[in-house]
């Protein structure tokens, strides 16, 4: 899974940004939310997953070269994982959230 990590830096940075501002929320216009950095790499993980599931269709009907079939399988691999991994991270810190005391 690629991920545009400027992206990601810049909002982290907005959203860290607007939390210590004492001005509200109002988002700043000057990079993507975490939301829209969120969404794209949902996007391109899916489009990954497709893109093996679609080699591996090919390549069993003969239409694909074995190493564009290999390539393709191991990004899908590595993204399921990495995906797998963010997950199990989110799932950890909320975890830990709902343990602090009040």
């Amino acid at each position: 899974m690629v991920a545009n990590v400027n992206a990601a830096i810049s909002a982290y940075a907005n959203t860290a940004a607007r939390g210590t501002s004492g001005g509200g929320m109002a988002p700043r216009a000057d990079g993507p939310s975490f939301g829209d950095v969120l969404e794209e790499a949902v996007k391109s993980s899916v489009n990954t997953m497709k893109a093996g599931e679609t080699m591996s269709a090919q390549a069993a009907v003969g239409q694909a070269e074995l190493t564009d079939v290999i390539q393709a399988v191991t990004n899908a691999e590595v993204t399921l994982q990495t995906v797998t991994t963010v997950r199990d991270k989110v799932i950890t810190a909320y975890q830990e959230i709902l343990r602090m005391p009040i």
